[in-house]
């Protein structure tokens, strides 16, 4: 009695489950929607090749602080203490007795010093070294007596030293911190440079994804306007009015527009891929992505002349070629300075100070060194000369070719920005009138069509003819499309080509 009662539960919770795992598949992941603005800010903020380029250029900059090192006040110190024990033995007078003597002698020193370089040749040392020295002993075991009744000494040294011709002067002494910081500057140019590419290479990503998906909109069209005229073609054929043959051709029109529908998905699915791959290298990726915003046509508001003073200012590569060759200059100009005689003059004073007894101490000394109660000077000049000084000239020829091939290279860039600059010039102005001119054939295919169709509603046209008027409107509006697409490209790279695109996109760098 109990199975014909267990079997309509069982089959009504499998019905249940059955419904509820559509319901459950049926909530679709919610697709972002995203501009070109939101599109770039993203891969801003996610690509990996933006933080490499952000690192490499904080690591240029700690080479500035690392050349500003070199002229950092240098702190010296050091104490030494020393106790020494010696003795003697030995004859006051010929067949005397044997005298023994035996002393012991303790010992404080301390140096306390600082030195600096200076960036326009010189050099300074100061050193200051208090002393204390205490001695004492005794003859054939008699009791201690000591020897030093002034234990408490000290002095007080400072040399200033000046290159008067070799190393002398900034451009001599600070060429590595120069071209440290010209290095720091290109790092900041070259960051720039990472965003503007990834800029440009992102809305180009972005713009496949727009073409991918209108082509597939097309497509679509294609098939439903082919469908439509099948048909209406069996239709005619079971009425009569038209022979079953000219079926055939309408089925393989429909075929072959499910057949582009399927490759036109496959390019939309790789471009949507691609695109989501850039702006979300680690980060988590969204479910789905509609793009939301399409090409537009606008005027040029620049002549080409103006276009190309605009990039030959504004270009990133040209700053940096302009910092590189700023930085030969400068190192060719310290590779002649080296090829100079070497000539210093310096000056020292000797401060010194009486030794003390124990009741002074130290306080004495210093007391002494501080009036320069006795001061000494000593001024003098050095010179040296190499005789072939063949290191010297072999750099100096190095850095002159070094300059040399940076003044070429940077005449040879601005020559190819300025035909890059003609050439996006001129294929965005192309592309605007290739917008224009594709969509009036497409226009005039859609009239076409409509025209065509009329008159095969009358029998004054054959069905092949149609066909062809179909196929011309889906080569019309891919022709439009891509137009559109290649127009959209060509602004971003005349705008990259005159050094503007981040300031287009309302991007600031900090």
């Amino acid at each position: 009695m109990m199975r014909p009662q267990i079997l309509p539960a069982l089959l009504m919770a499998f019905s249940l489950v059955g419904q509820e795992a559509p319901q459950a598949d049926a909530a679709k992941p919610v697709k972002t929607m995203l501009t070109l603005q939101n599109a770039i800010e993203t891969s801003l903020k996610n690509n990996l090749q933006v933080q490499i380029a952000a690192e490499t250029r904080d690591f240029t900059r700690a080479g500035v602080q690392i050349e500003q090192g070199v002229f950092d006040w240098n702190l010296t110190g050091g104490l030494n203490l020393s106790k020494i024990q010696d003795a003697s033995r030995g004859q006051n007078f010929p067949g005397g007795p044997l005298v023994t003597s035996e002393s012991t002698t303790f010992s404080r020193n301390a140096t306390v010093g600082s030195t600096k370089a200076f960036g326009w040749g010189g050099n300074l040392s100061l050193n200051y070294a208090p002393t204390y020295r205490f001695s004492k002993g005794t003859v054939n075991g008699s009791p201690e007596t000591p020897f030093t009744t002034n234990p408490y000494d000290g002095g007080f040294t400072a040399t200033y030293s000046q290159s008067l011709l070799k190393n002398f002067g900034r451009d001599a002494t600070e060429n590595r911190l120069i071209v440290a910081r010209k290095s720091a500057q290109a790092a900041d140019l070259g960051f720039q440079k990472s965003i503007i590419d990834l800029v440009a290479s992102t809305e180009s990503l972005y713009w496949d994804v727009v073409y991918a998906q209108r082509n597939m909109e097309n497509k679509q069209q294609a098939l439903s306007l082919g469908q439509k005229q099948l048909k209406e073609n069996k239709i005619r054929v079971d009425v009569g009015t038209l022979a079953p043959i000219e079926v055939t051709s309408s089925e393989a029109t429909v075929a072959q527009s499910e057949q582009d529908i399927i490759a036109a998905e496959a390019q939309l699915l790789n471009a949507k891929d691609a695109l989501i791959r850039a702006l979300y290298p680690s980060a988590e990726r969204p479910a789905g992505l509609e793009l939301a915003d399409g090409p537009s046509v606008q005027p040029l508001a620049i002549d080409e002349s103006a276009a190309e003073k605009q990039a030959l200012a504004n270009r990133i590569e040209l700053k940096s070629a302009r910092l590189d060759l700023e930085s030969k200059q400068v190192l060719e100009t310290a590779a002649n300075n080296r090829t100079l005689p070497q000539l210093d003059a310096f000056a020292t004073y000797n401060g010194n100070a009486a030794s003390q007894v124990p009741s002074e101490g130290l306080s004495a000394v210093n007391k002494d060194l501080s009036k320069g109660a006795y001061p000494g000077y000593t001024v003098g000049l050095q010179f040296a000369l190499p005789l072939q000084n063949r290191a010297a000239r072999g750099n100096q020829a190095q850095a002159r070719a070094n300059r040399r091939q940076s003044e070429l290279s940077l005449r040879d860039l601005e020559l190819g920005i300025t035909l890059e600059v003609r050439q996006a010039f001129r294929n965005q102005d192309s592309s605007a009138k290739g917008v224009a001119a594709a969509g009036k054939t497409r226009i005039f295919r859609e009239k076409d069509l409509e025209a065509e169709g009329k008159k095969f509603e009358n029998g004054m046209s054959t069905n092949f003819l149609v066909l062809s008027k179909l196929n011309d409107l889906n080569t019309a509006k891919g022709n439009e499309l891509q137009a559109q697409i290649n127009y959209a490209k060509a602004v971003t790279a005349l705008e990259k080509a005159l050094g503007h695109l981040l300031e287009a996109r309302k991007l600031e760098l900090k």
